[in-house]
């Protein structure tokens, strides 16, 4: 039994008439760049994130980028992010002249370790952002204390966790900024590249709408140096049809992570498979279902290509930590060791995990995972 490690054509079919109807609607008006659709979209995804206001942008890296941008960072900055993430987390505090400063991960949930943070700190440091890695939130109460105590920024990348909880507070509610994105493959995932930035301070949310368009308000006087990040109407419709749904198909991966734990607990692979787990006070989308296999990569890599020989997909999130970037070697935190997040580019693999999937197709990924360890 083949099993894709992400079907949207399942998901679509849902809403397929309601995407075609709002989308349509778009091309006949012809307004295709901000607008009414840009604005339901922003007021609803703020009021779904907890979060007094919203603004789309063009993709999460962008959102990334225009919450430093809002926030003045810039050349000789240092900013606090995790060594282990997508490139962007860390990509955008370079590209605008700032340093990254990497800090170890905890490999209960792949996020930041808060206590490892402080020994980072440096009267340069002006900003902490907090991935919730794979749908789950960090310890941001902890990153917050901090934060407040020293007065710098908390930018949460919430690019894998819209929706994501912790403690009844959503993702991108408890940070000075969220970072979201939508990419096709996310929980929430536009038709293309789409993103958005949260925050519960309405003059800074007006920065950033200026931000958003080349920091231009009236039309052609700029305050600002910002950029061209605005989101497409057609995606914020997209969007919008797709956001009263977004709380059904996480909690269908959430059951099909717990039908995993049971599953795998059949199997007997025992601590050869360590399964991730909601952590208290969380509630984890499981964007991806990542496990791990201790005993190392030639483990991990034989499982995965196991998988792929018989159909099933499956996918490396991240083969390498940041600091072992090639672009990241002049970094001066980039010359040391982060074993945990090295732990983790070497242990770890995601295995599908998509609402829509079946408890046969669950069961037969756990069997071709459980035939491989036997092999």
């Amino acid at each position: 039994m083949a099993v894709p490690l992400l079907d949207l054509k399942q998901q679509y079919a849902t809403i397929r008439d309601e995407v075609l109807r709002v989308t349509n609607e778009v091309y006949e008006s012809q307004h295709f760049i901000l607008g009414k659709r840009v604005d339901d979209f922003e007021r609803d995804f703020a009021a779904y994130c907890q979060c007094r206001r919203a603004v789309g942008v063009s993709s999460g890296t962008d959102a990334l980028l225009i919450a430093l941008m809002a926030l003045g960072i810039g050349p000789g900055d240092e900013v606090i992010v995790p060594a282990y993430s997508f490139f962007a987390t860390a990509g955008v505090v370079d590209r605008l002249g700032a340093v990254p400063v990497f800090v170890d991960i905890d490999l209960a949930d792949y996020n930041i370790d808060p206590a490892r943070i402080e020994e980072r700190l440096s009267d340069r440091t002006r900003a902490i952002i907090p991935v919730h890695l794979y749908g789950q939130m960090a310890e941001m109460i902890e990153i917050n204390r901090l934060a407040q105590r020293l007065g710098i920024a908390v930018i949460e990348d919430a690019a894998q966790a819209a929706g994501a909880e912790l403690h009844g507070r959503r993702a991108g509610s408890l940070g000075t900024i969220g970072a979201y994105s939508f990419f096709p493959s996310k929980n929430l995932g536009a038709f293309g590249d789409a993103g958005a930035v949260t925050t519960n301070d309405d003059e800074l949310a007006e920065k950033l709408v200026d931000f958003r368009i080349h920091g231009m308000r009236p039309k052609y006087y700029h305050h600002y140096v910002g950029g061209n990040f605005r989101i497409d109407a057609l995606q914020a419709a997209i969007l919008h049809v797709k956001l009263p749904h977004v709380d059904e198909w996480s909690e269908g991966r959430r059951r099909n992570a717990r039908l995993y734990a049971e599953l795998f607990a059949d199997a007997g692979v025992g601590e050869r498979v360590v399964l991730p787990r909601e952590l208290d006070a969380r509630r984890h989308i499981f964007n991806q279902y990542v496990i791990r296999f201790p005993e190392g990569r030639e483990t991990r890599d034989r499982v995965m290509e196991h998988l792929k020989s018989a159909g099933i997909g499956c996918e490396v999130y991240y083969p390498l930590t940041l600091p072992q970037q090639k672009c990241f070697k002049d970094v001066p935190s980039a010359k040391e060791s982060y074993p945990k997040s090295e732990a983790a580019a070497l242990q770890t693999l995601a295995i599908p995990v998509y609402s829509e999937l079946t408890k046969d197709q669950l069961a037969e990924v756990v069997r071709g995972v459980a035939g491989a360890l036997s092999s």
